[in-house]
This record gives structure tokens, C-alpha cells and sequence, in this order.
């Protein structure tokens, strides 16, 4: 299983931007046929104000993901528009601890 998930950390003031933000590019996904992973939103702490995460049954669907992702106008957008409301931008890959030692 491989798991992406992407911190957004707004720019003062605009946290409600970045998640209407991150919901247009969920709907974006599920346009283009792909899962809309799960937005999470900061409760408390010093994380991120918004939080997107998608799970993947394995590398090569991660792969074809991404390359549905760069091949929608529509997502670069977003993904552009998203960049200016933030302050800083994280990205992280994962995978299962499991699959890493049974390899």
C-alpha cells in the first residue's frame, strides 16, 4: 500500500481558501475517475491547516495517479491556484512498514 499525503500550510488568514481549495481539486479528481482521498483539517497543534491523504493499492497505481493528475489542465490549475494561498507546501510518500520488510 502506498499512501501520499499533502500538508498545506496557509498564508495568514486564508485557512478557509486552502480548504475550499483542496475540495475543488478533490472534485477535480473524482472527475477525472480518481479516488478523492480525505481532507483533514487542523484541530489543534502546530501541523498543517489542511491535510490531504490517498491510499493506494500499489506503486504502479501511485503512477497512474500522478500521470492522470499532470494530465488534467483542470487539476494544474488547481494545483497553481493552491500554491499562491500558501505559506508552505509538503508532500509525503509512504508505504506500509509491512510491504518494506517482506521485500
Amino acid at each position: 500500500m502506498i499512501v501520499e499525503a499533502t500538508n498545506y500550510f496557509a498564508r495568514e488568514g486564508l485557512a478557509d481558501a486552502v480548504l475550499e481549495q483542496r475540495r475543488k481539486a478533490s472534485e477535480i479528481r473524482r472527475g477525472l475517475g480518481l479516488e478523492p482521498g480525505l481532507i483533514l483539517v487542523k484541530l489543534e497543534g502546530d501541523g498543517p491547516d489542511v491535510r490531504w491523504e490517498c491510499r493506494f493499492a500499489s506503486r504502479a497505481a501511485y503512477e497512474a495517479d500522478r500521470a492522470a493528475r499532470a494530465a488534467s489542465p483542470n487539476f494544474e490549475e488547481a494545483r497553481r491556484a493552491m500554491h499562491r494561498l500558501l505559506a508552505k507546501f509538503e508532500r509525503h510518500v509512504s508505504q506500509e512498514a509491512d510491504a518494506v520488510q517482506n521485500r
